[in-house]
């Protein structure tokens, strides 16, 4: 499967999506610049973690005028694999490639912590190696992760079954406790409606070695790597 991860100047995480995707899953990955417009016959094409544009003005709002973003949008609506992770998760949503928006945390203070996350959809090509209802335990490094839609785009997303991810206790249950930046429904990740484009805030390049403290990440990367091998007909 290739992979390409988009870099954009104070992109940050992009080496250890590399790291994962190279070393540990030995994947095709390369690098794009945020100034190109060619995603080199990528498969999926990432979005990491960062401070893209220093989050001049608001995060992710100078980064989706980048000429990539044009390719990445094309990308997706002709049903290509789009993963967002934390600051790539607020620039999708500032694009408007998928529906509501990331604020300031609740608490107004920057969260750099490890979570759990209750997978609520286990039939998305980034979650297709999790159980229903498995909880998975993640960090999280952002000051912007409270994800806010309006009712409507939140009642939307509920029945459509959007929602893929939500931070939960250790024992799986949804609660105000649980969630570390006020997002609303305790929302962590949602995919748009097609399904191919996956934003979430927690890191789950992060902790894909036992080595890291967890390996609960790994299983979106191999989640995506599955999909493409039953795409393909291989499995």
């Amino acid at each position: 499967m290739k992979f390409g991860v988009v870099v954009f100047p104070g992109t940050w995480s992009d080496m250890d999506c590399y790291h994962v995707l190279d070393t540990v899953l030995h994947q095709e990955v390369r690098y794009l610049w945020h100034q190109e417009t060619d995603l080199g016959g990528a498969d999926c094409v990432i979005l990491p973690g960062g401070f893209s544009y220093g989050d001049y003005l608001r995060a992710g709002a100078l980064a989706r005028f980048a000429p990539i973003m044009g390719a990445v949008a094309d990308f997706a609506a002709r049903g290509g694999l789009v993963l967002g992770i934390c600051n790539g998760f607020q620039i999708l949503c500032e694009s408007g490639l998928l529906p509501g928006v990331l604020m300031r945390n609740r608490h107004l203070q920057f969260r750099c912590q490890w979570v759990h996350l209750r997978a609520e959809r286990a039939t998305t090509p980034f979650s297709g190696a999790m159980q229903p209802g498995q909880v998975l335990r993640m960090p999280i490094s952002h000051g912007e992760g409270n994800y806010y839609a309006d009712a409507e785009t939140l009642a939307e997303l509920e029945r459509r079954g959007q929602v893929v991810f939500r931070y939960c206790a250790a024992d799986g249950r949804i609660t105000e406790g649980a969630n570390p930046n006020g997002a609303l429904r305790n929302i962590a990740g949602i995919v748009n409606r097609e399904g191919n484009v996956l934003g979430m805030m927690p890191h789950p390049e992060r902790c894909c070695e036992p080595l890291v403290g967890g390996a609960d990440g790994l299983l979106v990367f191999q989640s995506l790597v599955q999909s493409s091998l039953k795409a393909l007909g291989a499995v």
